[in-house]
């Protein structure tokens, strides 16, 4: 039976990617004689929150999802961030792969609202390995499944996900509203000649700050 190892060594922005994906590089190496003639790999990528302290500006950000700073010991708690799949080519001894994470800056998800709260530092991230191995067998070939404990920790740093949210959306973020929402904002704009959404947003935040004062 050939064991199989797996350890995260990189995350990076794809340049060339149409929507935002970050590439994991990871390598895997195989313990036993026989070669490996393919690996249908699966993994799943956790955010883990309690590997890392935070700034009141970060606690501010990431109030919606946590709480208040007293409550973290209860509501923090390691969260899915994705999953990912990719075919590993045969290989003897050790190979490396590219790992897709495809990447959303939709707030209503949770992951992207973490991830635009940090403002420095890394972001722990747990990997757990599973999938399928092809190997040498009596009739030609055997399968194996990877074992259930296969999984590895990166600290990627915050400026990785910076980058890749820069370079598709430059100064700007998504937010997703109700078809009303959307049709009475556009009828505000028109109303008062505004020139777009961002422009409408801004005057009904300018407007509500001077009520308040």
């Amino acid at each position: 039976m050939t064991e199989v190892t797996f350890a995260v060594l990189d995350v990076a922005p794809e340049p060339y990617a149409v929507t935002p994906v970050l590439t994991a590089r990871v390598g895997i190496a195989a313990v036993g004689d026989d070669p490996v003639h393919a690996i249908a790999l699966r993994c799943q990528v956790r955010i883990e929150p309690l590997r890392r302290g935070y700034s009141d500006d970060e606690a501010a950000g990431l109030l919606d999802l946590f709480g208040p700073r007293e409550r973290w010991s209860t509501t923090q708690r390691t969260f899915l961030w994705q999953h990912s799949t990719a075919m590993v080519p045969g290989f003897s001894g050790a190979t490396q792969i590219d790992l897709p994470l495809e990447c959303t800056y939709d707030f209503e998800v949770a992951a992207a609202k973490y991830l635009h709260a940090l403002r420095d530092g890394t972001i722990g991230l747990q990997f757990l390995f599973s999938g399928t191995v092809f190997t040498h067998g009596a009739r030609g070939f055997a399968v194996q499944q990877v074992p259930w404990d296969r999984e590895d920790r990166y600290d990627m740093p915050v400026a990785v996900w910076r980058e890749l949210i820069a370079q598709h959306y430059p100064n700007t973020g998504w937010i997703r509203l109700r078809r009303d929402t959307v049709n009475e904002l556009a009828a505000y704009k028109s109303q008062r000649g505004l020139l777009g959404f961002d422009d409408a947003i801004s005057s009904l935040l300018s407007s509500t700050t001077e009520e308040i004062r």
